[in-house]
């Protein structure tokens, strides 16, 4: 196939259909990392937008993931919608996202969410879930009747790929795939037997 403009048009335009199609956790997206000794770990996260420069999502960056992401900042991603028939699959560099797009997607989350996330050390060992509770518990106390500010140990990443894979089932699985990689500056396309 050609040289191609990217692919990251198309990303957004069937996450937009999976949203439309009212499938449940239509943002749920597979988010492997790999820490510097090359320590795999995978996770779900969710998908929190798609523009030219890639996809979002938003995380604790004390986190296990933001661990791996600060020795190690590449990293794959998978979405899946069933009942659409549709997969991609996303390789590439992560970097974090600015202040200003990070307060943004935080002023849309909940309070419930904001607690969440000033109250749980994401990803370290807990003695017993009482811990956890009395953490909540300082912190509605901490902001009672108070806005909730983003903490600084918590933010948004952005996965720019370098490699875009679509998938789509068809029957006796011979789906079609068709991947994109960018090298050079440029996108070209290929098909892959499935």
């Amino acid at each position: 196939m050609p040289a191609a403009p990217s692919p990251l048009a198309r990303v957004e335009a069937w996450y937009r259909e999976a949203l439309a199609a009212g499938l449940p956790e239509p943002d749920a997206m597979a988010l492997a990392t790999a820490d510097a000794a090359g320590r795999p770990s995978v996770r779900f996260v969710l998908l929190k937008g798609v523009d030219e420069r890639g996809v979002r999502f938003f995380s604790n960056y004390e986190s296990r993931k933001g661990r791996d992401l600060a020795e190690n900042a590449r990293a794959a991603s998978a979405l899946y919608w069933n009942p659409l028939g549709r997969q991609i699959r996303l390789e590439g560099t992560v970097e974090r996202l600015g202040e200003e797009e990070s307060d943004a997607y935080w002023a849309s989350r909940g309070r419930g969410s904001r607690i969440g996330a000033w109250a749980s050390r994401q990803s370290a060992e807990l003695a017993g879930r009482e811990e956890l509770d009395a953490r909540v518990e300082e912190v509605v106390a901490r902001f009672d009747g108070a806005d909730i500010p983003r903490p600084g140990h918590w933010g948004g990443y952005l996965l720019r790929p370098d490699v875009v894979e679509f998938w789509t089932g068809r029957p006796d699985r011979l789906h079609d795939r068709e991947e994109w990689r960018l090298a050079d500056g440029a996108w070209s396309a290929r098909r892959l037997s499935p």
